[in-house]
């Protein structure tokens, strides 16, 4: 036996013990480790099949006609309520430490009410795609948006989740949207509240907090964060309004953070680029911070000449700018 192998098992019953430990401590394992968890990979398939189902010639079927459109729908909505009733039955069983009729019956009213959502949230995913597409001279056509848009992906997802999240299903909300944030790096929290003619441009580094309230016609760039002042007090201030409202006709520039459950942005505003904001702005603002000065070293002919050395401090003293 090797050194290794020997200082290994010396300490291997030590180890065994305050793992052990820790799990009865935890109170994570043992008093729920014979309860059926919800199943990440159904939830997933529940996502593609609702793309599918919304945005049917563009995710899954090919072929869709006037004919077919109906026996589609009714297909897709079947085997799709299925596997929603199933993961429903299972959060709310492992939150309530077993399945029971009210836990059973609670999962097929929720089942029952988003499916009678679906047609609204239909209209507002469409109404997402007309936003993008006039947001951005990018953009080209409604396909391309539905195709390939981050932005739109990740509020399908939040449409989705967020109806679940309205109605007290655990795990299955933050599951969505975790999902969505790590395809997109776009964090919206199931809570947030969303209206219509929602556009993310770009998206990466958004992040949205759960009690955002957001109004109509709203546009942000990426890296925008409407957040939180602190959330040091933890489950303390679960359920208390903690970020921002942002109000109709608002457009929020890349980098700016918005924080704090009592601030609102005036309807109209524009807030510029890097802004920092923790108290309210009144509407029809237009919020800017003051370009910082600029150090410009012009070398000129004498650039060819530089060696790497000089060429590594003016990267450093750019960076600072």
């Amino acid at each position: 036996m090797s050194n290794h192998n020997y200082e290994f098992n010396q300490h291997l019953d030590d180890i065994v013990r305050q793992l052990n430990e820790g799990y009865r401590s935890s109170g994570l394992f043992f008093n729920r480790s014979s309860l059926p968890r919800p199943n990440r990979k159904v939830i997933l398939e529940i996502i593609s099949d609702f793309r599918q189902l919304l945005f049917p010639t563009y995710y899954g079927s090919e072929t869709l006609t006037r004919t077919s459109a109906p026996y589609f729908v009714g297909h897709m909505l079947t085997s799709l309520h299925d596997k929603l009733l199933c993961q429903l039955e299972l959060a709310l069983a492992y939150r309530e430490g077993g399945k029971t009729e009210a836990v059973a019956r609670r999962a097929k009213e929720v089942s029952s009410e988003v499916f009678q959502e679906l047609p609204r949230i239909q209209k507002l995913l469409f109404i997402d795609v007309e936003a993008a597409l006039n947001g951005d001279p990018a953009a080209g056509s409604r396909e391309q948006v539905i195709f390939s848009y981050p932005g739109l992906n990740a509020i399908f997802v939040h449409r989705i989740a967020h109806e679940l999240y309205l109605r007290d299903i655990p795990y299955i909300p933050r599951i969505m949207s975790e999902y969505v944030h790590g395809l997109t790096g776009i964090d919206i929290n199931p809570g947030a509240t969303i209206g219509e003619y929602f556009f993310i441009d770009h998206g990466t580094g958004v992040v949205i907090g759960e009690t955002t309230e957001i109004g109509e016609n709203v546009k942000i760039y990426q890296g925008v964060t409407l957040g939180a002042l602190s959330t040091r007090a933890g489950l303390k201030l679960a359920g208390k309004k903690r970020h921002p409202t942002i109000e109709n006709n608002v457009t929020i520039y890349s980098g700016a953070s918005i924080l704090g459950g009592k601030t609102v942005i005036g309807e109209s505003s524009t807030i510029g680029g890097n802004a920092f904001i923790t108290s309210s702005i009144p509407p029809f603002s237009r919020v800017s911070i003051k370009n910082p000065e600029l150090t410009v070293h012009d070398f000129g002919e004498r650039e060819q000449e530089l060696d790497p050395e000089d060429y590594r401090w003016i990267s450093l003293d750019h960076s600072g700018l």
